[in-house]
């Protein structure tokens, strides 16, 4: 886990990119997403789109992702609007339903 605290400069992407490229495809690495604390990052703005658009890209070199815990929902609003997908703790995955919802199956369907 990476714990981002702010204000977000630039010169952090490349030093944090580099925790995460290592996290997941250093040796004995197995786990496929790296989960980023951004609940102190500061205000959102667009440098701190940038660090995590440059921590997702570094995250996909290595094969995996990032996830945030506690954005804040500006920040939440900001990515979205500049189309930057990122999960977020808590939440289900694309194609995965919510947890604690149940998938209604029609007889003669097959199970999800």
């Amino acid at each position: 886990m990476l714990t981002l605290t702010g204000p977000v400069a630039r010169e952090q992407a490349t030093g944090l990119g580099d925790a995460v490229f290592a996290l997941l495809a250093g040796p004995g690495a197995g786990a496929r997403v790296v989960v980023c604390d951004v609940a102190g990052i500061g205000p959102p703005g667009l440098a701190a789109v940038d660090l995590l658009a440059r921590l997702q890209l570094a995250a996909r070199r290595a094969g995996g992702r990032i996830r945030l815990r506690a954005p804040d929902p500006a920040l939440r609003a900001l990515l979205d609007l500049v189309g930057l997908p990122v999960e977020v703790e808590g939440e289900a995955e694309e194609g995965e339903p919510a947890l604690g919802v149940e998938v209604e199956v029609e007889p003669g369907e097959a199970a999800l």
